[in-house]
């Protein structure tokens, strides 16, 4: 894959507009570079996709989706010396439902390389990415995901509902992530699971009252997983009374020198407080 530069941020601009505008850029090389039916004879295309619907639901895990992100850019470089890898496998290893990969490079220090090198592992890999084009739902096939996620606020319902139903065709599920009460609409009775994203994208704030808020508001039925801003077991405990089956967590472990370590200490700590 060819290196992109981060543009230098224009005021008049949000950090998400920002990365849209640089993925569609990256996404238009890419195809002049690599057409889909280059990427159909990846030797990971053809793998059955795993379901993180099940493994979310499973009793004996811990519905943690562990992140593997080098950097933000809220944060900057939060663990630039961990190995994808090591981390990833100790996550899986250690009650991981999913594991998530950022792709995205100019903004996270990620890359496809790094969703390829977690394929090792048997658990559902979420491809972590600004996705802008069905091109990039393709892409991710090839690279071993087994799950794909749609940000509402980039996408129009159609979008959403479009790019869901061509990532099922090629048997992967989707997390619709959303942001607030005006995204609600994004959702469909396609999309496998709804994401409340606690960071505000634009702003980069955080809460955990933004999943509590929309908690009840997404159909019922829909499995939903709380994202960003979930540091201790105590979050943990205070989303599930609002129904949340799963809990993306990478900062709270990436940012300590040892993430596989720190994952570890905290899944003893949630089992102990499970008993």
């Amino acid at each position: 894959m060819p290196a992109y530069s981060l543009p230098t941020q224009n005021k008049t601009m949000n950090i998400l507009e920002e990365i849209v505008g640089y993925k569609l850029i990256e996404v238009a090389q890419s195809k002049g570079e690599v057409p889909e039916s280059a990427l159909e004879q990846e030797p990971f295309f053809l793998r059955p996709a795993l379901s993180l619907k099940r493994f979310l639901l499973e009793a004996e895990r811990t519905g943690i989706i562990a992140e593997f992100k080098r950097q933000s850019p809220s944060k900057g470089v939060i663990n630039g010396a961990a190995d994808v890898l090591d981390v990833t496998t100790a996550y899986a290893n250690n009650g991981a439902s999913g594991l998530s990969v950022l792709t995205d490079g100019p903004s996270f220090g990620g890359s496809a390389e790094d969703l390829v090198a977690a394929r090792i592992n048997e658990v559902p890999i979420l491809r972590k990415e600004f996705i802008v084009d069905p091109y990039q739902i393709t892409e991710a096939k090839a690279m071993g995901a087994d799950v794909i996620l749609l940000i509402a606020a980039i996408l129009t319902p159609r979008q959403v509902k479009e790019y869901t139903l061509k990532a099922h065709e090629l048997g992967m599920e989707v997390i619709l992530e959303i942001h607030g009460e005006d995204e609600l609409r994004h959702i469909n009775d396609f999309v496998d699971v709804v994401g409340v994203n606690n960071r505000n994208l634009k702003t980069f704030e955080v809460s955990l009252e933004t999943s509590v808020h929309l908690s009840s508001l997404i159909p019922s039925g829909m499995i939903k997983i709380s994202e960003s801003g979930i540091h201790s077991i105590a979050d943990i405990q205070y989303l599930k009374r609002y129904g949340y089956k799963g809990f993306l967590i990478g900062e709270n472990f990436m940012k300590q020198p040892d993430p596989a370590l720190a994952f570890m200490k905290f899944v003893a700590a949630l089992n102990e407080a499970s008993v």
